[in-house]
C-alpha cells in the first residue's frame, strides 16, 4: 500500500503537544477560500515552478509536489525524532489536505505509530464519512478539528461543502470520549460575525466535554502559492483581523470556561 504525501515538517510545535513531526497528506474535498495549502488539494503529484533570486539573476526550478510513500517509509521518517517526542511529550500529527481522504493509508500509519508507543494526532476538517472516523478513533490520541462555520449554507459557500457531516462527526467523537481540540480559522467578514460566534458558543455549551479552542487568525502568507500554482486567489483584498478583535473573540469563549489559545 502507498499513499500520497506532499510534505513533512519536523520539530513542529503547533500541531499538538510537545515537539512533533507533521505529515501532510495530499488531497482535499474542500475548497476553502482562505486555504493556506492549495498545493494539498489534488490527490495527485503536481509540477510547479519556483523562482529563486541570486543577486540580479532569476533561477527557475521545476518542483514536483507530492510523492508516493508506504506506511513503513513514513514510520521510518517519524522515528528519526523519537527522542524528541519522548523528552517533550510530543509525537506525530497527520494533516493535509484532508487525511481521511486516504483513510486506509491513514489507518496503517496510525497503527504503526501506536505499536511504537508514539502519541498520534489527526488534523481534520471533519468532512469524511463517519465510518472513516470509526476506523481511526481508537488509533488517534488527539483530534485537531476544524470548525469553519456553523451555518450549513454559508459553510458551503465558503468551503464548497455542507457542514452536516462535519458536525455529526464532531458529536460522534465527543460521544466516544475521544480527545478533541476545536480549531477555528477566524476569517474577517466571513465567519467572525455575531450569529456565527453565538452558534459556536451554543455548540460548546451542548458538548461540554469540549474544553479547548484554538483560534487561528487569517493571514495572507499563502498568496505566493496561488501565483506559483496559477490558481485563483479568492482572498485578494481581505485584511488580517486586528489583535484587538481576536482578543475580544477569545475572551468571550474564555468566559464560558474554555481553554483558549490564539494560534495553532
Amino acid at each position: 500500500m502507498q499513499g500520497l504525501v506532499f510534505d513533512m515538517h519536523r520539530f513542529s510545535v503547533h500541531d499538538g503537544p510537545g515537539i512533533r513531526t507533521t505529515i501532510f497528506l495530499k488531497g482535499c474535498p474542500l475548497r476553502c477560500r482562505w486555504c493556506h495549502n492549495p498545493e494539498s488539494r489534488r490527490e495527485m503529484p503536481e509540477e510547479v515552478e519556483r523562482i529563486y533570486r541570486l543577486e540580479d539573476r532569476e533561477i527557475k526550478v521545476k518542483e514536483v509536489l507530492g510523492r508516493f510513500m508506504s506506511p513503513a517509509e513514513v514510520l521510518v521518517e517519524a522515528l528519526k525524532d523519537r527522542a524528541f517526542y519522548e523528552e517533550s511529550g510530543g509525537g506525530v500529527t497527520i494533516s493535509g489536505g484532508e487525511p481521511l481522504q486516504q483513510v486506509a493509508f491513514l489507518v496503517e500509519i496510525l497503527s504503526l505509530l501506536k505499536a511504537e508507543g508514539i502519541h498520534t494526532a489527526v488534523d481534520t476538517s471533519g468532512f469524511a464519512p463517519n465510518v472513516a472516523f470509526q476506523q481511526i478513533a481508537l488509533l488517534t490520541d488527539l483530534f485537531l478539528y476544524d470548525l469553519k462555520h456553523m451555518d450549513t449554507v454559508k459553510h458551503q459557500s465558503l468551503t464548497g461543502v455542507r457542514n452536516d457531516m462535519v458536525l455529526h462527526n464532531l458529536r460522534y467523537l465527543v460521544k466516544q470520549g475521544r480527545r478533541v481540540v476545536v480549531r477555528y480559522p477566524m476569517i474577517p467578514g466571513m465567519n467572525d460575525d455575531e450569529e456565527n460566534l453565538v452558534a459556536m458558543k451554543n455548540l460548546f455549551m451542548e458538548l461540554s466535554a469540549l474544553n479547548e479552542l484554538h483560534i487561528l487568525p487569517y493571514h495572507s502568507i499563502a498568496n505566493g502559492k496561488y501565483q506559483r500554482m496559477e490558481l485563483e486567489n479568492m482572498m485578494v483584498g481581505v485584511t488580517e483581523p486586528t489583535c484587538d478583535w481576536v482578543e475580544k473573540v477569545a475572551t468571550r469563549f474564555k468566559n464560558i470556561g474554555l481553554n483558549v489559545k490564539i494560534g495553532g
